[in-house]
């Protein structure tokens, strides 16, 4: 095989449909784009929503709810789920990615108290419930704030 023997894979690449070529070629004249009217001048579409003069959908339909700007996104697991590492391991946020139990972290991570702890861990994470302290305090490990 040689570089001028490679062909693309078959149907892979269209023509162009060349426009106003004559009557023959099956869009000649007019284009494609009918006869008089707005859509027929060139430059035409108007602006993004635009109804032709009709109230356009996004004023039609009712607008609810508020979304803060500042509002932080956390990611929380369960104390329980800290049961996947070995002993004295510190789980920091690229442990629990490596893991698999978050996959981004978004703005931080929270550990809950849902479960039972039976590992001596030290957590490292953005924040934490007080029942989570607690447990994993009372499994004899440590929680530190990042």
């Amino acid at each position: 095989m040689n570089l001028t023997e490679l062909r693309p894979a078959e149907g892979s690449r269209e023509q162009n449909w060349r426009k106003g070529r004559g009557h023959g070629s099956g869009n000649g004249k007019t284009a494609g784009r009918g006869h008089k009217g707005q859509g027929q001048r060139s430059g035409a579409g108007g602006k993004c929503g635009f109804e032709g003069g009709q109230m356009p959908l996004y004023r039609r339909l009712p607008k609810r709810g508020f979304t803060c700007r500042n509002s932080k996104e956390i990611v929380a697991i369960n104390v329980g789920m800290l049961n996947v590492f070995e002993n004295e391991t510190v789980v920091d946020i690229d442990a629990l990615k490596a893991v698999g139990l978050i996959s981004n972290p978004r703005d931080g991570v929270k550990i809950l108290g849902e479960g039972e702890l039976e590992k001596k861990l030290t957590v490292q994470v953005n924040q934490y419930s007080k029942s989570a302290l607690e447990k994993i305090e009372a499994a004899g490990g440590k929680a530190e704030v990042i």
